[in-house]
């Protein structure tokens, strides 16, 4: 195999990549082995025709399509490994020269890591951002614990209240006619949720256990089902069962049931010290997210069209994944939404452009600041993956092989760049914006 590289405009290349005759050769002969099978041919059983016979039917060309494909495979990975050039795209491939007894010939159109010149990386100046936890939120986070803590308590000597937990049958009719999933028994409804159309909960406030009640409500009109959309509608419900939450008291005994603390007071304390954990959290990501936005902003580079459209492959291939692991296919994500596959690309674009230049301006300071990762990191993080994967470190070591573990090594030193641009930042004070009144 021989290799040509031709640079483009717009840092792009060609790679021009040659195939040696007998090596095409032996790939024909791997084609009519791997399809000889799959052939017949009149006065030869399966698989026993001879490879002359087959192209004699069907063409000297006949295996020549498998046999690039081979061929394009193998060599492709070879000319990576001896190209120089820092690859960043998949390659448009095109085919120059392709007979047989002669040397297989092809183009490999990639795009090339574009060299990014950086403006202002340190003392960028960003908003400093005051952690205040307020008596709200403190008290919102003990309603969501409350509210977890509640017993539930069967109702039987009243009607349906706001906030009941019910179990009802129902079934709905337009025009005195039923219609197409307007039915449903033992269904769980909490009176308030917003679960059912409009004006349907709130007309079973009232309701007793085991008496009908007929619920009159109108479809909105942009109702998913058009058939129903803007119409009149009476459900005829029942219901079954009626519960309610019993909160309990805000005291010392709820503060050791929902927490290790032996008083209420101190149990508001831990709760107000996890909401600054939070937005400390919270603050710090955002605080990463603008320095490096800043950074990217001032930085230049001129990023090839093929590498974005790689990268918005590979963050849709992430998302599929991400979807399958909740158990929902992409052709079923596309029915619900409506999507394509092209519009999930462009919906996708921008984060994969923001993706390409946060990486190249970060790997640009690595390099400008002499960044590096010792066998001491490596090692922490490897100890790390490993208890997040419930598995022995040298296993994981083995699973990264060596160009896993130069991965891993670059992903630390670029969090080390984050980490570097966040702490030689400047923070100042916001200003506050003005009012309109102010303005006057």
């Amino acid at each position: 195999m021989s290799l040509q590289v031709e640079k483009l405009d717009g840092n792009m290349a060609k790679l021009t990549i040659e195939v040696a005759a007998e090596d095409l050769e032996k790939a024909i002969e791997n084609a009519y082995q791997k399809s000889k099978n799959k052939i017949s041919i009149p006065g030869f059983r399966k698989g026993k025709a001879p490879r002359k016979m087959i192209e004699q039917m069907y063409g000297k060309g006949v295996f020549l399509e498998d046999a690039a494909n081979e061929l394009i495979s193998e060599s492709y990975e070879k000319a990576l490994d001896e190209c120089t050039e820092d690859i960043v795209s998949s390659p448009r491939i095109d085919v120059i020269q392709l007979e047989s007894g002669k040397p297989f010939i092809y183009t490999a159109e990639v795009a090339l890591k574009p060299e990014v010149t950086l403006g202002k990386y340190k003392g960028v100046k960003i908003d400093k951002v005051d952690i205040d936890v307020t008596e709200e939120e403190i008290e919102a986070d003990i309603a969501k614990e409350r509210d977890n803590a509640a017993r539930i308590i069967p109702i039987t000597d009243r009607a349906v209240k706001d906030g009941d937990m019910t179990v009802i049958d129902f079934e709905g009719f337009v025009d005195g006619v039923a219609f197409d999933g307007g039915k449903g028994e033992d269904y769980p409804l909490t009176i308030g949720s917003g679960a059912f159309i409009p004006g349907f909960e709130e007309a079973l406030i009232g309701a007793e256990i085991g008496v009908e009640t007929d619920v009159n409500v109108t479809f909105p009109e942009d109702y998913q089902a058009e058939e129903l959309a803007g119409k009149a509608a009476v459900f005829k419900c029942t219901v079954k069962e009626i519960k309610e939450k019993e909160l309990p008291e805000l005291d010392d005994e709820f503060a050791s049931e929902v927490s290790e603390y032996d008083t209420f007071a101190e149990y508001k304390e831990s709760v107000k010290a996890k909401i600054v954990d939070r937005k400390t959290a919270a603050a710090k990501s955002a605080k990463e997210e603008e320095v490096v936005a800043a950074v990217v902003a001032d930085a230049k580079m001129d990023i090839p069209e093929a590498m974005v459209e790689t990268t918005q492959r590979q963050m849709v291939e992430e998302f599929a994944q991400r979807m399958q692991s909740q158990g929902i296919s992409m052709e079923q994500y596309m029915q619900f939404t409506g999507m394509t596959p092209q519009m999930l690309l462009e919906q996708i674009k921008p984060q994969a452009m923001k993706r390409i230049q946060s990486r190249l301006v970060l790997e640009a300071v690595v390099a400008a600041e002499n960044i590096t990762v010792s066998e001491e990191e490596f090692e922490a993080e490897v100890a790390r993956m490993a208890a997040s994967y419930m598995m022995e470190a040298d296993k994981v070591k083995e699973l990264l092989g060596e160009g896993g573990k130069k991965s891993v090594m670059e992903d630390l030193a670029i969090n080390k760049a984050v980490e570097f641009v966040v702490e030689n930042a400047k923070e100042t004070k916001a200003k506050a914006k003005k009012t309109e009144a102010d303005a006057e």
